[in-house]
């Protein structure tokens, strides 16, 4: 006969957590979907860019995105309860603080990763269980295909994806430019750069650099389109090409910023041996990861690295590892770990020296 569960407790790892407490923070995990939807819409529709010159009505709203008014009234309201639009008294609604992160050009903007999670990305995390059963990504169940070849065909994906690794990476590229010690370095090509967010952070940083970006065809355009408005097109120089078939050679730095996790063991191990045979002598390499730990917490940084580690199961072959089995890939491929720098926003800068 069903027992009820109201008042009761439920006993967890020794720990006695309120039944009904329980019940609301899974019922409000099972459908957050609603969050990740309701805020590519919005990115989408570009709400927050409409709303940073001044409150509107909905009506209005309506009428500029050709939306249904009543619906998109619903859609805002929502929006409201994120802490995103507030509602004023009059039944306008204005930006909040927070939504100003979804406009266009906020120096912040995660506009282009919230389309990309909730509109390219969407489909892929609903074979989850297919990739569980398979071991084998969401993503190569549909197509049968590995990598990014989903987006090379794909104008308007493509320039989703770049902007989503964009905004991520600016949320990092600072600190790695101020921590990591590029005094004696010349020359520095970044691997897999997109459009270069984190090779002209550091190029502005340290006026002494030359950079090249070096990814695939389609990331070239923005990547000349960033460099020009950071202020350092005369030195940065552009290659596109696969990792898997050769980099760049003869510079003083590399950097490998979340490229790793995206690949197996196979894979990792022939990107990081064309890095070394593309390495000066003396040079080194900048690995920067999410570091899994040797078992998950219930913090919101073990949260966001164990939504990664899921994200590349779906999405690509790859996943998040922790220090030891990164050291092991590193050591499988002549290098060693030289030194660390602290997660920065749930990353970890690792520098690696090939073994003589």
């Amino acid at each position: 006969m069903p027992v009820a569960t109201s008042g009761m407790a439920i006993r967890t790892n020794a720990t006695y957590v309120p039944a009904d407490a329980a019940m609301g923070r899974l019922l409000e995990q099972i459908g957050a979907s609603w969050m990740t939807q309701a805020i590519s819409v919005a990115a989408e529709l570009r709400l927050a860019d409409l709303l940073a010159t001044g409150p509107r009505a909905a009506e209005a709203l309506g009428r500029e995105t050709q939306c249904d008014p009543a619906a998109l009234h619903r859609l805002l309201r929502a929006l409201t309860s994120l802490e995103l639009f507030v509602e004023q008294d009059d039944g306008a609604f204005a930006l909040a603080p927070a939504g100003t992160l979804l406009c266009a050009e906020s120096p912040q903007s995660v506009r282009s990763w919230a389309i990309w999670c909730g509109k390219y990305h969407w489909p892929v995390w609903a074979n989850l269980l297919g990739s569980v059963r398979s071991g084998i990504s969401a993503r190569e169940l549909a197509t049968g295909r590995q990598g990014y070849a989903h987006i090379e065909g794909d104008q308007e994906g493509a320039a989703i994806f770049n902007g989503a690794m964009v905004a991520i990476t600016r949320l990092i590229a600072d600190e790695l430019a101020r921590v990591v010690d590029f005094s004696t370095a010349r020359s520095v090509v970044d691997v897999g750069g997109g459009h270069g967010e984190l090779l002209t952070v550091i190029l502005s940083a340290h006026p002494h650099l030359r950079g090249t970006l070096f990814d695939l065809p389609h990331a070239m355009s923005g990547a000349a389109t960033r460099a020009a408005q950071a202020g350092v097109p005369a030195r940065c120089e552009f290659a596109s090409g696969s990792f898997f078939d050769a980099i760049p050679a003869g510079a003083d730095f590399y950097l490998l910023k979340s490229i790793l996790h995206n690949w197996d063991d196979d894979q990792c191990g022939v990107i990081l041996q064309n890095c070394r045979r593309a390495m000066a002598a003396g040079a080194r390499l900048l690995v920067v990861e999410r570091i899994m730990p040797q078992r998950l917490g219930t913090s919101a940084p073990d949260r966001a690295v164990a939504r990664s580690d899921l994200n590349m199961l779906v999405s690509l072959t790859g996943r998040e590892r922790t220090m030891a089995e990164l050291a092991s890939l590193f050591a499988g491929s002549g290098f060693r770990v030289a030194q660390t720098w602290p997660a920065v926003r749930e990353f970890t800068a690792i520098e690696v020296r090939p073994v003589p």
